[in-house]
């Protein structure tokens, strides 16, 4: 019976180690960032089977003056930090610390957006001051004398900012996302942030407000409706087919070599369209031709003027800007004369267009009319029309 026993104590298994060993200090210190902005909340890990002083309890370290553990920039630090073990006989410690920044407009208003403090003693609830491109030290007394340390940058960046799409069609929403960590002023909140919106044919433009898409992405989201029948208001902004429009926001918060003081308007640009094809936006009828007085012509003299009448109609209910376009070329395909006129069409409405034109020699001549978006963007409205005449 004696040996049995003995035997049975023998194969009892052992549990970590209940005191650090000071002659093989293992305990590395991770951060969830390799780099921070100034808000930032922090998470750090310490890995530490030395310290898991009881299997059967929540441990925790740092919170005495031998053992210490000091998260610190290199003016201001929270001393005697404690971190708590992550479950019972893990051997792994976290702690979380938000960074406050410092007093500073970062979004140009004219008032400090930061509460800047340094206060609290872990393993939840600590805030710490930290500058611009500084760095944060975490020192962890692992035992007498041997101090371990981990450090991490703090950084302010450039933002940026996008249209999710190139492309958006008229009486459509359009969604602008700006990412700048630096804005994420509170991690545990949704910030916001201004953004301003612009058309080719609204330079004035609205301001609006982008949401953060969660409490610490640094990722702020704004969308606007897209009109051509209503003014620019609140969410919404007046553009018409073929506008381009623009979103900026101003980044306060400039890494070097900019100063603390300095601001940066990034940009970005996106183009409006209608969800009708381009082709199918004007009706184009078939060209007529008229004498001075606005009667047809059914015959036609060399050195005569005429008069190139086209019929357009806008059919949808939405103005459009057009050029209609008249070309004439002789029976070598030569092109005797190209001329064009520039206007607007409301809605459901018809327009006569026309351009005199006089024929210098006898001849067949094919007369072509085509509508487009502009001069500058020879994009079809309608199908092009052609017809021959002749003049004796």
């Amino acid at each position: 019976m004696l040996q049995f026993l003995f035997f049975f104590l023998i194969l009892l298994p052992a549990f970590g180690q209940t005191a650090p060993d000071y002659h093989n200090p293992y305990s590395p210190i991770f951060t969830d960032k390799p780099v921070y902005s100034w808000t930032d909340k922090m998470k750090i890990t310490i890995i530490s089977p030395s310290w898991n002083s009881d299997r059967h309890l929540i441990d925790s370290i740092g919170e005495t003056s031998e053992h210490a553990i000091k998260i610190a920039t290199s003016e201001h630090s929270l001393d005697r930090y404690r971190f708590t073990e992550t479950d019972v006989n893990s051997g792994i410690f976290t702690a979380e610390v938000i960074l406050t920044g410092f007093a500073h407009d970062a979004d140009g208003d004219g008032n400090s957006d930061t509460t800047p403090r340094t206060i609290g003693n872990g393993p939840t609830g600590g805030f710490l001051e930290v500058d611009r491109d500084s760095a944060i030290t975490i020192s962890f007394e692992f035992a007498d004398g041997v101090v371990l340390v981990e450090s991490v940058p703090v950084r302010w960046n450039v933002g940026t900012i996008n249209f999710v799409e190139d492309l958006f069609f008229l009486e459509k929403s359009a969604t602008v996302r700006v990412i700048d960590a630096d804005m994420n002023l509170n991690p545990e909140a949704i910030d916001h942030l201004s953004i301003q919106l612009f058309s080719d044919s609204d330079v004035a433009g609205i301001e609006v407000n982008a949401i953060e898409t969660s409490e610490s992405s640094g990722s702020f989201v704004a969308t606007v409706s897209l009109s051509q029948n209503s003014p620019s208001s609140g969410n919404r902004l007046y553009s018409l087919p073929g506008d381009k429009i623009f979103a900026k926001y101003n980044d306060h918060t400039l890494p070097k070599p900019h100063s603390k003081s300095d601001h940066l308007a990034v940009e970005t640009v996106a183009r409006v369209d209608l969800a009708i094809p381009p082709i199918e936006r004007i009706k184009n009828s078939e060209i007529t031709f008229s004498d001075g007085l606005g009667n047809p012509l059914q015959s036609f003299l060399q050195n005569s003027q005429m008069q190139i009448v086209g019929t357009i109609s806008n059919e949808h209910d939405f103005k459009q800007k057009f050029v209609y376009m008249f070309q004439v070329k002789n029976d070598e395909r030569t092109v005797e004369s190209i001329s064009w006129v520039q206007g607007e069409i409301s809605s459901q409405q018809s327009l006569d267009v026309s351009q005199s034109w006089i024929p210098k020699k006898f001849g067949t001549y094919e007369i072509e009319t085509f509508v487009w978006i502009s001069i500058n963007d020879p994009t079809a409205l309608s199908p092009s029309m052609s017809t021959l005449i002749t003049v004796p």
